[in-house]
């Protein structure tokens, strides 16, 4: 399975389809990102969707017959969470990824935060600051340096609008 990141062609908002949630992870009380895949150029890709939870209820609804369940899935989390984050996997024999029938997401890439702590000086620029500690080394041989680029787009999505497909 392949990142949807690395599938685009370039980083413009676009649409995809045949969504399959297979976990929803509760960030904070208010913050969720649901892990999902999606066939994208007839190949399967996985993808993270950073959501408001207004917007994760909203995705809920058109699950199709399984909404009610998935519902009282997050009810009950929500209800006895005591440490964030919070995981409902949906990625075993039991317990089936959720299918968005007939719904088509509009996304957008999101990039990682460009210095440690995203300090500028109030020129307007970036610190040059000799005496800062933060300092993330590679290994060559296990880590991927283009991963970590700040100026390329990292797997995790927004969500810019839902669309239904009306059959006539």
């Amino acid at each position: 399975m392949r990142r949807l990141i690395d599938a685009l062609a370039d980083d413009t908002d676009f649409f995809i389809e045949q969504v399959q949630v297979t976990a929803i992870v509760f960030d904070t009380s208010d913050d969720v990102t649901i892990w999902a895949t999606t066939l994208f150029d007839q190949e399967l890709h996985f993808f993270h969707l950073g959501l408001p939870f207004q917007q994760l209820d909203l995705l809920i609804r058109l699950a199709g017959p399984r909404a009610e369940a998935v519902q009282e899935d997050v009810a009950d989390a929500l209800a006895t969470v005591t440490e964030w984050p919070c995981l409902l996997e949906y990625s075993s024999e039991e317990s089936q990824p959720v299918l968005l029938p007939n719904v088509a997401l509009k996304l957008s890439c999101t990039y990682p935060a460009d210095g440690p702590f995203g300090d500028e000086d109030e020129d307007g620029e970036e610190g040059e600051d000799e005496d800062d500690t933060f300092d993330i080394s590679l290994n060559a041989e296990t880590e991927d340096p283009e991963e970590y680029e700040s100026d390329q787009p990292h797997n995790i999505f927004y969500l810019e609008g839902v669309f239904l497909r009306i059959e006539p």
